[in-house]
Order: structure tokens, then sequence, then C-alpha cells
């Protein structure tokens, strides 16, 4: 047993880690008075590290935020108890990298596609800007606010599928041609709306596409699920008589413009349905199998579904008690559902134990002080990186009152890290509507327009703004 100790009070030690720093098998005598610091010495000294990292450490599911004493004190551990104590690598500051200027609310943005962030808009258009701040590209692709838009997997290089949601009754299938990156000058961007997709018979709130590219989802306030393929018909499946008219009293509605070069998008239909909610859907995502065959979704009935999209059915029913879900995402492993509520908390659910339409416990709860509006969580494929290996228990969360918060979900008392967005702006302009999160680099959107922040130990480049 190694002791550290000068006659102080101590505890037994053992180190464990998920890291690719792992200390040798023994027991550490440390003293009571340690804190953080001093026990991320302590792994750096015993490793040798070449240059020093730092460390959190988790005791017994919590992050310790003061000393071991006083951990011990408030949870009556005695002395002589041997501690099991796991460390990870600390997430850094997070530091604001950059704007993106918009004169109207952003309710979606994406930052999955390296070099390039795709913004959905209140004024209905879709944007997309490269890392440098520039933007490249507006394309108009709705007559009413843009509620949510996805890169579809499977875009050729310089080609990008997005799929958009929309408060005009419609979701959009538009291709945005960009110059690549080999001959940055070869091509000017431009876009055309390539299809129509008509169901819905009130305002779409989100948009979701499987990992191949051939599958979209969308939701609606409705109460209704559409499943889609991302094929363009050579002609209309839906007759124009039945979609005259759509968004026609919008009091916001813009015309967008037709031209003998950009031909009328094709109106597809769905090519199924899932009914089951009760009242609108907030949020549905295709689950972590990458299959295609599995969805799950959220909405304003407190329920958080899990469907079978081959039989269209819904297989398992969480059923939270008055808690209006507004967004809805999957922990990397899949297993688990984070679903935010307009009472102020995200709940953890385990999606394994989900078998009936009973009242469910959630596993976890993340208090936030104002509504939490949007989760993010890191890429599947960025928790399997060793270098990341705490990344499968983050995620963050935006809220109304304009402040972005990172969480674990090893220790759910507080956020391990937050920071504040649109600053200069009122404090009632703040909202944020959307976060995504890739490899460290975060895009925030909302009332304020949109930011761009660096959190965790991301591997992309990015210029400072």
């Amino acid at each position: 047993m190694a002791s550290l100790t000068n006659g102080d009070a101590s505890h037994p030690v053992v180190f464990t880690t998920q890291t690719p720093y792992p200390l040798p098998a023994q027991k550490f005598m440390i003293p009571a008075s340690w804190k953080r610091y001093q026990l991320s010495q302590l792994v750096n000294k015993a490793l040798s590290l070449p240059k020093p990292l730092p460390f959190d450490f988790l005791v017994r599911g919590e992050i310790l935020r003061g000393t071991l004493g006083e951990w011990c004190a408030e949870k009556g551990v005695g002395e002589e108890e041997t501690l099991d104590i796991e460390y990870f690598e600390s997430v850094m500051p997070p530091q604001k990298m950059s704007s993106l200027p918009h004169e109207d609310w952003v309710a979606s943005i994406s930052c999955q596609t390296p070099g390039y962030f795709f913004t959905a808009s209140y004024d209905g258009s879709l944007r997309v800007f490269d890392y440098s701040q520039k933007l490249l590209h507006t394309s108009a692709a709705h007559t009413a606010a843009a509620t949510s838009l996805r890169v579809v997997p499977g875009s050729s290089a310089g080609k990008y599928l997005v799929v958009s949601s929309s408060h005009d009754l419609t979701a959009r299938l538009t291709e945005i041609s960009l110059p690549s990156s080999d001959a940055p000058e070869s091509t000017q961007p431009s876009s055309r709306t390539l299809a129509s997709l008509h169901l819905h018979t009130a305002p779409l709130s989100s948009v979701a596409a499987d990992v191949s590219g051939a599958r979209i989802l969308t939701a609606s306030w409705d109460s209704l699920i559409g499943i889609w393929d991302t094929e363009i018909p050579d002609t209309d499946e839906v007759p124009l008589e039945d979609v005259q008219g759509e968004g026609l009293e919008r009091k916001k509605r813009r015309k967008v413009a037709e031209t003998e070069n950009a031909p009328r998008p094709k109106r597809k239909a769905p090519r199924g349905v899932l009914r089951s909610h009760t009242m609108r859907v907030s949020r549905v995502v295709f689950g972590r199998d990458n299959d295609g065959r599995t969805a799950y979704s959220c909405g304003f009935d407190s329920t958080v579904r899990t469907w079978d999209i081959e039989n269209e059915v819904c297989t398992s029913t969480i059923t939270a008690s008055s808690k209006p879900f507004l967004d809805l995402a999957l922990t990397p492993s899949g297993n688990s559902a984070l679903a935010a509520s307009s009472d102020r908390t995200v709940s953890q659910y385990d999606l394994r134990a989900a078998t009936s339409s009973a009242l469910a416990p959630s596993v976890a709860t993340l208090m936030h002080p104002a509504t939490p509006s949007c989760i993010a969580v890191p890429p599947a494929d960025a928790s399997a990186s060793a270098t990341s290996s705490s990344s499968e228990h983050q995620l963050l969360t935006g809220a109304y009152d304009g402040v972005v918060r990172l969480w674990d979900l090893r220790s759910t008392k507080s956020a391990v890290t937050a920071f504040k967005v649109w600053e200069d702006k009122p404090a009632t302009a703040r909202k944020v509507l959307s976060v995504d999160w890739a490899k460290g680099v975060v895009g925030v959107a909302g009332e304020g327009g949109v930011e761009v922040w660096r959190v965790g130990q991301g591997d992309r480049p990015f210029p400072s703004s």
C-alpha cells in the first residue's frame, strides 16, 4: 500500500480508469484534505506522463467537488473503508470560436459535416457556412418558418442532400451543391428543391434520417410521424389539388420563385404513417441499431415511444406524469433515451425496461433553472475512441435562459461546466433552440442567431475568430 500521509486523516483508495492511462493495481492512502487538483497531480506523477493531463474523479458515481474528507463525512464513510475512484480526462473550459450572423431566429443547426455548418431559420431559408464564418449559400426552401434540418448521410462529395421541416406543413428534400476542396473555384454554390413531402395537417417539428440515407422520418403537431424514402419520383405522388392552398393564410407567407431553370419539386407521399401519440410530436429519431428499423419519439402527451418502422407499430411506451417533452436524444450506446421537458428537467430512461405503458421512473434527472429545449450527444463513433472514453456519458443541453450546459451522467447533481451565449443580447432574447456537437465543435442556434464553441478534446481543425 502506497502511503501519502503525514499523520493527517487518510482513506484507502483504489484507482480505476477507462482512459489509456491506467495506474498499477494497488491501494493508496490518500489524505482526507486532498481535492481534485492533488489527485490529478498524483496520477500524472505516478504515470510519468510527458505532458501533464488534468483529470476529474468519480467517487461512487459523483464527481468530486470538494475534499475527499468532506465527501466521506457527507456520505458517512469511515476512514478504514476502501474507496474505488474512477478518473477521466477533465473537460477544458468551453471556448467561443465564432458567430454566424442571421437576421431571424435559427431553429436548427447541424455541424456533422466536416468544414460546414447548415442552419434552418425562421425566415424559411436553409444556409451553409464554412469554418471561416463565410456564408456560402442561402436556399429559400420554405414559405414559413423552418423548424428542423438534417444532412442526409451518403451525400456525394460537393453535393449534399438536406431534409428540412417547416410550419408550411411540408418537409423538403433539397440538394445543395458546394465547391469541392480540391477545386474550390470550380463551381458556384447552388441548390434546388427536389421534392416536397405532403402528409401533415399541422406544423412540422422534426425530421430525421437513417445512417444509410434511404429513409427519413417527419414529426408534426398533428400527432403523426411520417415514413419516407429519399427516392425522387418521376411524377407527382400527391395530386396538386390535395396541396393547393397550404399555408396561404399565413401572415408571413413568402413566394419561392420558380424559374425554368428550377422546375417545381415533385410532390411525395409517405411510405407509411406511425399513429399512437395523442398530442403534438416534438422529436423523432432513428435508433442506434443502424438498420433503420427502429425509431423513438417524444411528445406533449408526456410519452417516449419506441417504434417498429417495418410494421408501423408502437412497441413500447414510457409514460411520465405531466411532463410535456420538447426534445429527445439517445445515448451513444442506444440503451437510454434523454428527454427534455417543460418542467425544467432532462430525464434519462432505460429503453430496455420500456415494455408497457405504465408510469416509468427515470434513471436520472438533470435539473435546470429554465426550460431545457434541446439536447446533443457526441456521435456514436466518437465514444468508441480510447481518447474520448468519457464522452459516452456526456451530453449538452440548451435552455431558454441562454445557457448551454455539459453534463456527465455518472454525476448528475450539477453540470460539469456551462457557458452563456449571446451575452450582448437582452436576457429576453437568448433562448437556445438547437444545439449540435461533433468532435469538440458545438453549434448553438436560437433567438440570437448562431454561435460556435469548442467543447471537449475535439480533433477537428477550426480557425480562431
